[in-house]
């Protein structure tokens, strides 16, 4: 094969025919609307990666516009010739990754932290330990009283202030691996708890096996899971996210679950999609085929289940906000606003274009802030105008993008941002 045949086919050339630049994707794409560039929308993207194909533009050419992508997918759901623009993008990125001139610096900082770091249980609970030290010693105070916190490169002191109330690190050393459903046993699944979820959202992951048990579902938590790959998938890394997938894989193969759970978009889509990562392997395809097939939103198996009901009221008015691979690559719709609008409350207002973007994407908010930034103001517009007081979130990144949502409009005192396995758990979600 030749070296252009090769990128041809790293690049999904052939999928970028069915691409026929009708433009259906240009009102759904967020970076469209806020760059205002057809390089900056789906089908100018696609028209920049046949050209790198055809050897009518430089790689460097392509990075610029494949970088500032969210990744959300909406332009799949859009188009009308069913265009895979996923399989694109990371078809891209990989090859950009490949073509990138890096120091020596930058691949040190790169192996510790997509190597080291998010593959790592230690790595995670260390984060989180740590972080729950910053939060209880009063450092967390004073580093905001002198606004050292500002100094802090890539906009990090922003998050630093969303941050959720982290458990002790006794806390975490108590989970056990397995808990029994309460009352008769419905299923039994399988519980990814990620790597940032478990490091920064401890008490989400309980809250979620809080409420699958009390759903009737037996859970179990692998030893040996790890990151589910996204972030490396969505840097180019195709490789390492491909490594990671077979630990997971391994490691739900030993459990006899029915469904894999998780609570996360983000990592959602990805778990959906091993099959695809693997598509063509003779060892892996079939097994990561198996496992996507189980692999569940945890608002599904709730759903499916339908083994809660709710005996508080919530102080509020709810609006959602989903994630955007929640919606466009696993397809979950319903079930949240189903288990939504069985919450007490004082009601539930549909938020204006509510599955557009709201610009976190990963680590998107991290390294192209002030994009991200324009893109969340956009819409924080559509949040306010429902005029609730509670915005429903289903992924960490989305979580922590609406508070900071919420803290540049100054709505800190009026309106709060909540994951919504903990907004179930607040509603007082008790087995039927």
């Amino acid at each position: 094969m030749s070296t252009r045949a090769g990128l041809k086919d790293r690049l999904h050339y052939n999928e970028t025919f069915n691409c026929v630049q009708c433009g259906y994707c240009l009102p759904v794409c967020p970076t469209y609307e806020t760059m205002k560039s057809e390089v900056h929308s789906p089908r100018g993207r696609i028209n920049l990666v046949k050209m790198l194909a055809e050897d009518k533009v430089k790689a460097e050419d392509l990075r610029e516009p494949i970088e500032k992508c969210l990744g959300c997918r909406a332009c799949e759901t859009a188009c009308p010739t069913s265009v895979q623009y996923g399989k694109i993008l990371e078809g891209a990125k990989e090859v950009l990754e490949f073509a990138e001139q890096k120091s020596r610096a930058q691949k040190i900082s790169e192996s510790l932290i997509f190597n080291q770091m998010f593959p790592s249980k230690r790595w995670m609970n260390t984060i989180g330990n740590l972080s729950w030290f910053y939060q209880k010693s009063g450092l967390q105070k004073m580093a905001q009283r002198t606004e050292i916190t500002h100094l802090a490169p890539l906009h990090l002191g922003k998050f630093e202030s969303v941050l959720p109330d982290l458990p002790s690190p006794v806390e975490r050393k108590k989970r056990a691996r397995q808990f029994k459903a309460i009352g008769s046993r419905k299923l039994t699944v399988g519980f990814i708890t990620g790597c940032v979820m478990d490091a920064i959202f401890y008490e989400t992951n309980r809250n979620t096996i809080d409420l699958l048990t009390k759903a009737g579902a037996e859970v179990l938590i692998p030893v040996n899971q790890t990151c589910c790959g996204a972030l490396h998938a969505h840097a180019g890394k195709i490789t390492d996210a491909k490594a990671l997938a077979k630990r997971n894989i391994e490691a739900f193969e030993k459990e006899e679950a029915d469904y894999i759970v998780n609570n996360a978009g983000g990592c959602g889509a990805t778990l959906l999609e091993y099959g695809e990562l693997f598509k063509g392997d003779i060892e892996w395809e079939s097994r990561a085929q198996a496992f996507s097939n189980k692999v569940r939103d945890i608002s599904q198996v709730l759903s499916e289940l339908d083994g809660l009901s709710f005996t508080k009221e919530v102080n509020g008015t709810i609006t959602f906000q989903p994630s955007c691979h929640m919606v466009n690559v696993q397809k979950v719709k319903d079930e949240p606003l189903s288990l939504l609008k069985q919450v007490k409350s004082k009601g539930y207002r549909e938020m204006n274009d509510k599955e557009r973007c709201c610009g976190s994407a990963g680590i998107y908010n991290i390294v192209n802030y002030e994009d991200s930034m324009e893109i969340l103001d956009s819409k924080m517009k559509n949040v306010k105008d429902t005029n609730a007081t509670i915005i429903v979130t289903s992924n960490p990144g989305c979580l922590l993008q609406m508070k900071l949502g919420i803290q540049r409009e100054g709505l800190e005192k009026s309106v709060r941002a909540v994951h919504l396995v903990d907004l179930l758990v607040e509603a007082g979600a008790v087995s039927k």
